[in-house]
């Protein structure tokens, strides 16, 4: 791969992605899978101004022998060291950047009734930490081909071949392919922002989604919710993009207010896991009955998480003619599948898409309807065929996507 291209890369990730400000401290976490891209991107925090960088490393092969033989009891545990960095993130609000890497399948064959139970058992300390820092601090998530990620994306390819195949399409997809990224996401950026001005100016009460596969959704709108999309700013006013690559416009629907039945039109990689082929009905709100020809036992842990698990947190509008969908890759990775496809989320919303949220307490903001729960989990539903109506607060009707693109 062109080094020169992929140093342009670890530079928008520094400067767009997390927009490091002089003097703070940055947290990376990376797998093992592209150790040299790391460095570069390290380097480009410091340049970009960066006080102190650490860098957190993982390997989902060591993850799966942790869920394989420590017990219960001791997954769950949040050792106090673990607090106190909690604690002192809370205190200095770092940056946070992920790269991503993992293995879709990498967890295959786990407890997963042990995954879930630890992860419930250990949000219990730490969501509290979550809450506390959100709209706080800059974060991105961006990826790097892992050798396994990337036999999976092109099962045909050689190793070599398919880790330089999936970084190309990373690239593409990322809009780091050119001389000027970071130029090229300002004008992608502002291209968002029209979109989003736009439907916010509509006043919609509700969303309506209809599909030929059988989606037939109903979902509620909260009156002072906002669509936002591509970068936001923190409660500081400090810039950045949280999603490398996005072409979404997303709001947060209002918990409880969810009629019908969605398909999805991706898998879903939930834990390590792929979920396949499965539908979610709601009523009132909640999901009451979930099919699936793979892992539905996934996706009935999944909504049995928590009291909110089972609700929408997020409504994302992304049209079939963008630049993810059009290269017709399948990637078995959230980040870029939700990003070539219409989507919703299950779980928690976003509190910075209420207008006066900054002013408001958490139980004020879920009050609202925003709501609250320890997972966030995307899934596909988009389609050449997906009609989306809006409907505003006088009852009128506005076309939003017809066959499956922006009908304005």
């Amino acid at each position: 791969m062109n080094k020169l291209q992929l140093k342009r890369y670890a530079k928008l990730l520094a400067k767009v992605g997390v927009n490091v400000k002089k003097g703070q401290w940055v947290v990376v976490d990376a797998g093992l899978d592209q150790p040299e891209f790391v460095e570069w991107v390290v380097e480009e925090l410091y340049r970009a101004g960066a006080g102190k960088v650490t860098v957190d490393w993982g390997h989902q092969s060591i993850a799966k022998l942790q869920y394989k033989y420590e017990k219960l009891e001791t997954l769950s545990e949040v050792p106090a060291w673990t607090v106190a960095r909690r604690e002192a993130y809370l205190k200095e609000l770092p940056a946070m950047l992920h790269i991503i890497s993992e293995d879709p399948d990498g967890l295959a064959g786990i407890d997963q009734e042990k995954f879930t139970k630890a992860r419930i058992g250990r949000m219990k300390i730490l969501k509290p930490y979550q809450d506390a820092m959100e709209n706080k601090y800059q974060w991105c998530i961006a990826a790097v081909p892992g050798k396994a990620w990337a036999k999976k994306v092109f099962p045909g390819l050689q190793v070599n071949r398919a880790v330089e195949a999936l970084w190309d399409a990373i690239l593409k997809a990322s809009r780091a392919d050119g001389a000027d990224p970071i130029r090229e996401w300002a004008r992608h950026n502002d291209e968002i922002g029209g979109r989003c001005d736009h439907l916010n100016r509509l006043g919609l009460v509700s969303l309506e989604y209809k599909a030929k596969n059988g989606t037939d959704l109903k979902v509620g709108l909260i009156p002072e919710g906002i669509f936002a999309g591509g970068g936001e700013n923190t409660l500081s006013g400090r810039y950045f993009n949280p999603n490398i690559p996005s072409e979404e416009i997303f709001t947060s629907p209002k918990a409880g207010e969810a009629e019908g039945i969605v398909y999805a039109t991706k898998p879903l990689s939930y834990q390590g896991e792929l979920i396949e082929d499965f539908s979610l009905r709601f009523a009132s709100g909640k999901v009451v009955e979930v099919k699936a020809k793979k892992n539905q036992h996934l996706l009935e842990k999944m909504i049995g998480m928590d009291e909110g698990a089972c609700m929408l947190g997020e409504c994302a509008l992304i049209a079939e003619d963008s630049p993810i969908n059009n290269a017709g890759i399948l990637f078995y990775n959230t980040l870029f599948d939700e990003n070539a496809s219409c989507h919703l989320a299950l779980g928690r919303g976003f509190t910075n898409l209420l207008k006066g949220f900054e002013g408001m307490t958490q139980e004020e903001i879920h009050a609202k309807g925003i709501n609250d729960s320890m997972i966030h989990v995307d899934f596909m539903i988009g389609c050449k065929d997906m009609e989306i109506t809006g409907v505003t607060e006088k009852g009128e009707r506005v076309a939003i996507f017809k066959d499956g693109n922006w009908a304005f």
